[in-house]
């Protein structure tokens, strides 16, 4: 289960929410060649973990939306593991602004395989490896640039698992 991003103008995002199977068409048909998507594999439910100390499916943290938006395009739709999320613009801009100064490298002190275990961190039976701390910083640095651009931008930003 992989999460993806996609950078949307807010009339494609009312577009998508209109149609949803216009979205459905861009996700399963423009994947190699959208440059406003982003993957950042099976990290999101680690980087939660680093960012707030609990897995994603705490909602309560405000950092937990930067996966999961509790907003959705169409429940009914599926795009590989369920609907797709979405954050309006200026949510997007709210989560960059708390996001933007962190120092990458500094979230490996919040790296904790035992408690991530616990927690059911998403995927559970990864994180004894060597250097998958390194592997959670490399995505966050692209939720980061995510995030950047479609604040500059004034974008929203839809994700969802495949």
């Amino acid at each position: 289960m992989t999460v993806h991003y996609i950078r949307v103008s807010p009339q494609e995002l009312k577009h998508y929410i209109d149609e949803s199977s216009l979205l459905a068409h861009r996700v399963h048909h423009l994947a190699d060649t959208d440059t406003a998507r982003y993957d950042i594999d099976k990290s999101w439910d680690g980087i939660i973990f680093l960012l707030t100390g609990k897995n994603s499916s705490d909602t309560t943290e405000p950092l937990s939306r930067l996966i999961f938006s509790n907003r959705l395009i169409d429940k009914q739709q599926d795009l590989g593991t369920g609907p797709a999320y979405y954050l309006l613009p200026e949510e997007v801009t709210e989560l960059y602004q708390k996001i933007k100064d962190i120092v990458p490298s500094s979230l490996k002190k919040n790296f904790n395989a035992a408690a991530m275990k616990e927690l059911g961190v998403y995927p559970n039976n990864v994180w004894d490896e060597e250097e998958v701390d390194d592997y959670l910083i490399e995505y966050f640095e692209t939720i980061q640039e995510v995030f950047e651009t479609a604040s500059e931008n004034g974008e929203a930003v839809i994700s969802f698992i495949q």
